[in-house]
């Protein structure tokens, strides 16, 4: 089967061509795929191109997209949560968020993930596959069709490792780019953090995209190597000096700051003694830390910060000269929390 979401404009204009129709049909292929009022549909609604043509790719297995909606969730704030079915019968999440000017979305990047962060809901279901690029653009196709408004952000945020999946990742960030024009300014690519990954995703952005101009955002959660241990086991790996000193290559290379994510969690990583390690440990260089609010999750040990206690930690890195902003959870009346639609249809045996 050959899903035509992921086809460059050219790939598609070879393909009319292959088959005995003027390179422009491929052009309209691409146009009703990433400009035709947001709608993904079939290629026998392509009312423009010759039938025997659509019969054609139809009998020669294109199809457009390969995700099924099976659920979808929509929070007070407006925001959107999809439930995904994958051809292989697995489970992924993609959230739409709207504010006043943009729309953001949130993509997966993986079936499950094989980090056991242990405050994140998708980790307790460990990894079953990368995603390949054309799941990852349907997503966005998906969320931008049930919200009847273009996408203008992309965050690699939801469910999976995008650094365990760097050529799809590229070859989706590539797409979103070119067809569906969403600057790279506009995309983030979030990352836990694996040994080497970071320098290599800056090498393979500049031979593949010819540039590297997307924001890093690394989930960092804790001031010290002794903490982010405790809440993500795969930071033994990876000593956060060295990683920070990875995100500051990262910076020289492509002249964009780094984000650096911060979930606090009641107790563990939300006093100002962290605070102050925290903005030793990023001091010297162009980044910027998003503290966040902790989705509580009922099988989790771990609960919210106080609105004081964040407030407190926010202004003590402001006054230590650290770049910092809150970041309100959306979505968390209806499950937002990443992996956690997935998991409450699994209890209930909704698949």
């Amino acid at each position: 089967m050959k899903n035509l979401i992921g086809y460059t404009i050219q790939d598609l204009e070879r393909i009319a061509v292959n088959y005995g129709e003027s390179s422009f049909r491929g052009r309209q292929i691409h146009s009703f795929i990433y400009n035709s009022n947001f709608k993904l549909r079939k290629i026998d609604e392509i009312k423009v191109l010759p039938l025997d043509f659509r019969n054609k790719l139809n009998k020669d297995g294109f199809f457009i997209g390969d995700l099924t909606l099976q659920q979808r969730n929509v929070s007070n704030d407006g925001t959107l949560k999809l439930l995904l079915r994958t051809k292989d019968n697995h489970y992924i999440e993609s959230v739409g968020i709207p504010s006043d000017k943009r729309l953001t979305v949130c993509v997966s990047s993986q079936v499950g993930c094989p980090m056991d962060c242990k405050f994140c809901a998708t980790g307790k279901e460990g990894l079953r596959r990368s995603l390949n690029a054309s799941e990852i653009i349907n997503q966005v196709l998906l969320i931008q069709n049930e919200m009847n408004q273009k996408v203008t952000n992309i965050v690699f945020m939801g469910m999976g490792e995008p650094l365990l999946n760097i050529d799809q990742l590229l070859i989706s960030i590539k797409s979103l780019n070119e067809d569906l024009k969403i600057s790279q300014r506009k995309i983030t690519v979030s990352t836990v953090g694996i040994p080497k990954k970071i320098k290599q995703l800056i090498n393979y952005s500049f031979d593949r995209l010819g540039k590297c101009q997307y924001t890093l955002a690394i989930s960092l959660h804790a001031p010290n190597q002794v903490i982010r241990e405790l809440i993500i086991p795969s930071a033994k790996t990876y000593d956060i000096v060295e990683m920070v000193s990875d995100c500051k290559e990262f910076v020289n290379k492509t002249g964009r700051r780094v984000s650096f994510e911060y979930i606090l969690l009641n107790g563990i990583n939300d006093q100002i003694s962290h605070a102050d390690q925290l903005s030793k440990l990023l001091k010297g260089f162009q980044c910027h830390v998003n503290l966040i609010q902790y989705n509580q999750i009922k099988e989790m040990p771990f609960r919210k910060t106080s609105d004081r206690t964040i407030s407190q930690f926010q202004q003590r890195l402001m006054h230590n000269g650290t770049n910092v902003s809150f970041r309100i959870s959306r979505g968390s009346d209806q499950n937002a929390a990443c992996g956690q639609l997935r998991q409450n249809a699994e209890k209930n045996n909704q698949f």
